[in-house]
């Protein structure tokens, strides 16, 4: 008896093992389903920069412990695999950094005779874009390559090039998607291990560049359009001397330009096609190693994948460069409109920019015409 007893303990045990198993199988189920569409939604949205890319002590974020390999290491790493035609010659790969390493010390240079990197200046992250995937940071200055290196960091955060040739959305969109803005103190802890770069030009070539492209051919009823219909109520004079007043709709340069310094001077945001990039990235506040240039784009940027070792991700092509000889022409005929007073104001909004990128305005001033009331000298 005891045994029967016993056989029927344990059978009720397995029935009641397989009734609670099969109470709990679409439980788990339905839980294993969770969970990969969670790495499906994770791995398709993933940002390449957060806060667990980081470890914490009291607080305090701290990068891997990593740091950028010597200039002599990273000349050999580049070349070891140097077999691409667009990479520079280990010649020139050398003369180009040499042109950094000057560019790097003149920056610091006057970032500490303006005091521009004292403490009573801030620090402005919001614009920057860092990729931990490639180890690259970057800020982006509208107006200066933006368009060719946009396109490369949403190649960096896996759109496909197929992909972003046909879509309709804005680039800039596309790539807050993948990169989140960052905070300085993320800023200055990802740049341990990562490469910081920006690309700068002459300012007023920038400035131009920005009103032809965002004024003179914005697209009808967007917002640099409405913008282009109030510069030319306030500042469009009508009288009846001639000659008689331009008929475009949209702002002539020197209306643009007065709309521009008066901004500036009543402390008003810019828009960031025009804002000092000196102010946009605030430059003297964090370390870059590479500082591209405009005039000398193509090979910087080659340098700079080089170095980063991008050249299986990123080609070294150069959209919208507005470079040549009638593009220079053009810009000359716009400053041609100015008057010196004008050019003084452009000055003194964008002369950081100057200053520390080493630019002159002097050949602007033999084109600019001179104040009603007084003569150029």
């Amino acid at each position: 008896m005891g045994r029967r007893n016993m056989s029927m303990l344990r059978l009720g045990r397995c029935v009641a093992f397989l009734a609670a198993a099969a109470f709990l199988l679409p439980f788990t189920i339905l839980l294993m389903v969770f969970d990969q569409q969670y790495n499906f939604t994770y791995n398709s949205k993933r940002v390449f920069y957060q806060e667990s890319d980081f470890y914490k002590i009291n607080g305090t974020l701290y990068a891997p412990a990593y740091t950028l390999t010597t200039p002599t290491y990273r000349t050999q790493y580049v070349f070891e695999n140097g077999t691409h035609d667009e990479l520079l010659s280990r010649e020139k790969f050398l003369e180009v950094g040499a042109r950094m390493e000057a560019r790097r010390d003149a920056l610091r240079d006057q970032c500490s005779k303006l005091g521009l990197d004292s403490s009573s200046y801030k620090a402005y992250s919001w614009e920057y874009l860092i990729n931990r995937q490639y180890h690259v940071i970057w800020c982006n200055i509208f107006k200066a390559a933006s368009t060719s290196w946009m396109y490369n960091f949403n190649l960096m955060a896996n759109y496909s090039a197929a992909f972003l040739d046909k879509t309709k959305e804005v680039p800039l969109e596309l790539a807050r998607k993948k990169y989140v803005r960052p905070s300085v103190e993320m800023l200055k802890k990802a740049q341990s291990d990562s490469i910081t770069f920006l690309i700068v030009r002459h300012p007023l070539e920038r400035l131009a560049s920005a009103y032809n492209d965002k004024i003179v051919h914005a697209w009808p009823k967007s917002f640099h359009d409405k913008m282009g219909h109030r510069i030319v109520r306030k500042y469009r004079k009508i009288s009846a001397e001639k000659p008689p007043p331009p008929k475009e709709r949209y702002p002539m340069f020197e209306e643009f330009v007065s709309y521009v310094v008066d901004e500036a001077r009543a402390k008003r945001p810019l828009d960031m096609h025009w804002t000092p990039y000196t102010a946009f990235c605030t430059p003297c506040k964090f370390n870059f190693d590479v500082i591209l240039k405009f005039e000398t784009l193509d090979e910087d940027q080659r340098f700079l994948i080089q170095m980063a070792r991008l050249q299986e991700v990123v080609k070294p092509e150069w959209r919208n460069s507005g470079k040549g000889s009638q593009t220079l022409h053009i810009i000359n005929h716009l400053y041609s409109r100015l008057k010196k007073s004008q050019l003084d104001a452009l000055y003194n909004l964008y002369k950081y920019d100057f200053q520390l990128f080493n630019y002159t305005i002097d050949k602007y001033y033999e084109i600019v015409q001179p104040d009603d009331n007084s003569s150029h000298g």
